[in-house]
């Protein structure tokens, strides 16, 4: 999607960005493949390709139907963030915060190396038949 928008187009623009690197071999025992490896994500090389965007990773670790209103009995979901831009990540927490998600900032970019993998915890119940309504929280 990238490819889409020219970088001058993107050039100071806020981009949520929601991908996940899903290797396109099938899953083992419901646990999903990525192209990457926990030395870069996939958001780091976007940053990289189109160094003038602000991009903030969120809504990767959940599916669609929950990102806005995510009413769930354990209360508020965890949606985790990170991006090299801090008023960005503030952008992004006022629409998180509008959506009905509790912000954990993890930092800069590299800390989607841990939060693209989140992905792959969050699909299992679901390819285990167990649904896909469901987030992940941090708990203190």
């Amino acid at each position: 999607m990238l490819d889409l928008a020219s970088a001058e187009a993107l050039a100071g623009k806020v981009v949520i960005d929601t991908t996940n690197p899903i290797a396109s071999s099938p899953p083992v025992h419901g646990v999903l493949r990525y192209f990457t490896t926990l030395e870069e994500s996939l958001m780091e090389r976007l940053q990289r390709r189109v160094p003038s965007a602000r991009f903030v990773k969120a809504f990767s670790v959940v599916g669609n139907a929950l990102m806005v209103n995510p009413k769930l009995p354990g209360g508020p979901p965890t949606m985790f963030i990170c991006g090299n831009d801090d008023a960005a990540k503030r952008d992004v927490t006022a629409i998180l915060d509008t959506f009905g998600w509790l912000t954990e900032d993890l930092g800069a970019v590299e800390a989607a190396r841990a939060i693209e993998p989140l992905c792959i915890l969050w699909c299992i119940p679901g390819f285990q038949g167990r649904g896909r309504a469901h987030a992940l929280k941090m708990l203190r």
